[in-house]
């Protein structure tokens, strides 16, 4: 992974830090900084530099790491380095303010995430200023989270050649670049229809045509804004839940078992790839799948 002379100098000098102050032997040294190296990558793919990231910044990677299903220990372990690093760089004043101070580690034990009821939902979707650019982007947006059970990264990377709204499906693909074809729901439907006549007015950069949400800089939208979407709308309502993408992926499946659906139809849906369940998902019918989904699932239910 390639940094820049600034970056690169820092990282070596933390490195010394670790082998000569801390005296913590090789292996362990470079475990840190390849724990690291994710939160710098991270930081790069979201053209954020290393000395500028904040709390918040911090925060989504956090929650990144959970949407991408590394274990809470390994979660906390990563975290409990980044620490480490802020503090080497507030002692040796490459920084003033620590920003990983507040930061929090997942909880190790048995955690259950926060799940949202369906008027908190419609409240954070109401919340949106319509007469905004990004509006109606941002109704698509928290709809689709919700109706597809959605993880962020699939989220930002959809394609508007994986769509097919008149059959109701649209084709994720998850990690391990595994696909799955996941049932959307008639209102996720509407938002992103009404979205497109906004995105057909954007200028969109060569070779992000084909995403679904684009960012007022012409690219496929990124996993920090989507975090910073959500947490300004919990602010907007007066929200004391912490929430983040994943929440919405959470209250999905929560809603769906609480409405009767069956939990191996869930399962597919949210492209879980654990081994226990893998013979299960490949003796699912897609059709059982779908009308699991319509039929249980809150926003295909008439009012």
């Amino acid at each position: 992974m390639k940094t820049n002379t600034t970056e690169g100098k820092i990282l070596e000098e933390y490195r010394q830090y670790l082998k000569l102050e801390k005296a913590l032997s090789a292996n362990t040294i470079e475990a840190y900084l390849n724990d690291l190296s994710k939160l710098v990558r991270f930081l790069k793919d979201n053209e954020i530099p290393l000395l500028e990231a904040q709390l918040e910044h911090l925060e989504s990677f956090s929650a990144s790491l959970h949407d991408i299903g590394i274990h809470p220990r390994s979660q906390a372990r990563i975290l409990s380095g980044i620490r480490s690093f802020y503090h080497f760089l507030v002692m040796e004043n490459h920084l003033q303010a620590d920003p990983s101070e507040l930061l929090e580690s997942p909880n190790i034990g048995f955690h259950l995430p926060e799940v949202l009821s369906l008027e908190e939902i419609d409240s954070l979707i109401s919340s949106i200023d319509r007469s905004t650019p990004e509006g109606q982007r941002n109704r698509a947006i928290l709809e689709t989270l919700y109706s597809c059970g959605l993880r962020v990264s699939e989220l930002c990377n959809l394609k508007l050649s994986e769509l097919y709204l008149e059959e109701g499906f649209i084709k994720v693909e998850g990690k391990g670049s595994k696909q799955r074809l996941v049932p959307i729901s008639p209102r996720a439907i509407k938002e992103l229809e009404h979205y497109f006549i906004d995105r057909n007015r954007q200028n969109i950069k060569p070779g992000y045509d084909d995403y679904v949400f684009i960012s007022r800089f012409g690219k496929n939208i990124s996993r920090i804004m989507v975090f910073h979407i959500i947490k300004e709308l919990a602010e907007r309502i007066g929200l004391q839940k912490t929430i983040s993408p994943h929440t919405f992926r959470h209250s999905f499946a929560t809603h769906l078992l609480e409405g009767g659906a069956n939990l191996r139809a869930i399962q597919a849906m949210l492209g879980h790839e654990s081994i226990g369940t893998t013979e299960i998902y490949t003796h699912i019918d897609r059709n059982m799948l779908r009308s699991e989904i319509i039929e249980h699932h809150p926003r295909n239910k008439r009012r």
